[in-house]
């Protein structure tokens, strides 16, 4: 079998990625592939065989210090002929020296340990059709009317690094709806909903409480419609667990939060959904 060439993909590329995690069943939203060419286009990488795509992987860089691996597929029929390590160790040689972040799925645990990954918590995907959500509690508005520095400013106490870009086109994306509860004043939780291949997925959610939490839920998924929702809850937030269950969402699966070393504390209390498991 001819060698595998590695070369970073063109924005346009980023969709083929996209549709091998829709293949596996990941469920992407229909705009994820454009949003996620706003971080790093360096960072996403496809591997070719006789020219024809045969594995792809993502490890974007946020700034200086921290980056996101993901996307991480080898095409079916050539899987177990070391191509799979061979991209792996492109990505990680692009993140250098930082601190790489991944949600991996709990089996492939062990082989991620080889390479510096140790585990941080779980990230439980919670699924199914919502009825009825609890009346709304504060001043619920669009995303879209908060001061962007204020959005901004609210991930960095949830996430490692800055990403503006990213926000922005997530915030902005057609199809993608934002809204924020304001509590005297101040930003107390935001949310974005995205339609995906199948349903909704809510990420990111980010909130002071539960109560809060509840209330911008409750608005986003009346813009739904009673169709299916999915939302990533990290396993440490016991509100967040609660939350989700409350709603009559069930466990779909559940991937293992890693790091290859120390990031900044993060509030974990406050995240009630994750926003994409392929950039963190």
């Amino acid at each position: 079998m001819s060698d595998l060439r590695i070369r970073s993909m063109r924005p346009d590329e980023i969709s083929i990625a996209v549709d091998w995690a829709a293949a596996e069943g990941w469920n992407p939203g229909l705009a994820d592939a454009a949003c996620f060419s706003t971080i790093d286009p360096d960072g996403f990488l496809i591997g070719e065989l006789g020219g024809a795509p045969a594995a792809t992987i993502c490890c974007v860089n946020y700034g200086a210090t921290f980056a996101f691996l993901g996307l991480y597929i080898v095409r079916k029929d050539v899987r177990g002929c070391g191509h799979g390590l061979k991209i792996w160790n492109a990505a990680l040689a692009h993140a250098g020296p930082r601190v790489i972040g991944l949600d991996g799925v709990v089996a492939q645990q062990q082989n991620y340990k080889k390479s510096g990954f140790k585990f941080a918590y779980a990230n439980v995907r919670y699924g199914g059709t919502v009825v009825t959500a609890d009346a709304q509690r504060g001043r619920v508005v669009a995303l879209a009317e908060v001061p962007f520095a204020l959005v901004a400013a609210d991930n960095a106490t949830v996430f490692p690094a800055p990403r503006a870009a990213f926000l922005r086109a997530w915030i902005g994306s057609s199809g993608h709806v934002g809204r924020a509860l304001v509590r005297y004043g101040r930003l107390a939780a935001w949310g974005v909903m995205r339609p995906c291949r199948k349903g909704y997925k809510v990420g990111p959610l980010v909130a002071d409480d539960r109560a809060a939490a509840e209330a911008v839920l409750g608005a986003l998924l009346t813009r739904a419609g009673g169709g299916e929702i999915f939302l990533d809850v990290p396993s440490v937030n016991r509100d967040a667990i609660a939350l989700a269950q409350d709603l009559g969402l069930a466990p779909v699966f559940e991937t293992a939060r890693m790091y290859t070393g120390d990031i900044p504390p993060l509030a974990l209390e406050r995240v009630f959904g994750v926003t994409t498991l392929e950039l963190g």
